[in-house]
């Protein structure tokens, strides 16, 4: 047998770690030793495969026994397709102001799916029955955009997390006037983690319709996943899939990874550790002089404003990005291989560097 050889040179200190961002974490040990489990020999290409098959069942024994999970590549994409699943062409969805689908995805549901998005501003992220009929008018007006589907994240863009009862006042408040309720869950097993509850707490049980699961935030190589919770009015997916170039074709590759991550408790165990190390960080820098914590810590997101010049140049030590220009809000986020000894460093840095200003 011939030993396996690579040319790869690692160009990186793998040591290093920043607070920007859960997607500039590694994969989890665990996700990458499953790629060499579905290795090897040849199995059906675009989802045909029996991981792929297997993982129908791992889904449902988290979100019901008619949950429908379709891997995608990305999050963007299962966001756009998703919606474009619940929603005609005359069709828009209400969101918050914040919400990833209005502020970070290039306009992909707009100018790729042709979804208006109808945002409402929100102190916390978080819709609201009450918010919602902000935007929830004008049904039978050809002028305007059908307000017919309401987007929510869990966790959302400020790191804040809603509870089971109210996606469930969302849910029903919406299906009452005939709308259908998408979930971006890029993070919801944050949200779960800090909460002490089962994924389906939040998604099926609430009455969301459609779910965006994430995984790469949470240990993942690539791949995300759109799960149809009400397949009665959700329907087509695998088109529209394909058609949003969104189809993989070895896709035992993402949907083993789904299995190592949901199958056990490792999609808890690195939520509930990226959770912990925010509490960690935000702990210990609503202690310091010149650092104020400006959002609730809920999740694996710590906001904070300090002097400009004192972000800047613990930029230059530590990758992190500003929130908000005008105020100087800065975004701390945590990950499953952040340490305590990270937390530790990076505050010592950030006493430092308030020092020398």
């Amino acid at each position: 047998m011939t030993t396996p050889h690579t040319d790869a040179v690692r160009r990186h200190d793998p040591s290093v770690r920043g607070f920007a961002s859960d997607n500039y974490a590694g994969v989890h040990p665990e996700i990458l030793a499953a790629f060499a489990v579905a290795n090897g020999g040849h199995q059906i290409a675009y989802g045909e495969d029996q991981y792929t098959e297997h993982l129908q069942q791992v889904f449902r024994s988290h979100f019901g026994e008619r949950a429908e999970a379709y891997p995608v590549f990305n999050g963007t994409g299962a966001n756009v397709v998703a919606l474009q699943a619940l929603l005609p062409r005359w069709g828009a969805v209400v969101a918050a102001e914040s919400a990833h689908i209005n502020v970070d995805e290039c306009g992909a549901p707009e100018k790729i799916a042709g979804i208006k998005v109808l945002t409402v501003p929100t102190p916390d992220g978080k819709l609201t029955p009450e918010l919602i009929d902000l935007q929830a008018w004008g049904w039978g007006d050809e002028h305007r955009a059908q307000p017919l589907a309401v987007s929510i994240a869990q966790s959302t863009e400020l790191g804040t997390v809603y509870t089971p009862d109210e996606i469930k006042a969302i849910c029903d408040h919406a299906h009452e006037r005939g709308m259908l309720v998408h979930l971006d869950g890029s993070r919801l097993a944050n949200a779960a983690a800090a909460q002490g509850l089962p994924l389906r707490a939040f998604t099926t049980d609430a009455g969301v319709d459609v779910l965006s699961y994430g995984g790469t935030k949470n240990g993942l190589l690539f791949g995300e996943a759109v799960v149809v919770l009400n397949p009665d009015r959700v329907r087509d997916l695998k088109f529209l899939r394909k058609m949003s170039m969104q189809l993989a074709s070895k896709m035992r590759f993402v949907s083993v990874q789904f299995e190592a991550l949901l199958a056990g408790d490792l999609w808890l165990r690195n939520a509930g550790h990226a959770n912990a190390m925010a509490q960690r960080l935000v702990t210990a820098v609503s202690e310091i002089d010149g650092v104020t914590v400006v959002r609730p810590v809920e999740s694996n997101a710590v906001f904070a404003i300090l002097p400009r010049e004192v972000s800047e140049r613990l930029q230059k030590r530590y990758r992190f990005y500003f929130w908000d220009e005008q105020t100087g809000e800065v975004r701390w986020m945590t990950a499953f291989d952040t340490t305590e000894a990270d937390i530790d460093a990076f505050v010592a840095a950030l006493i430092e560097e308030l020092g020398r200003a």
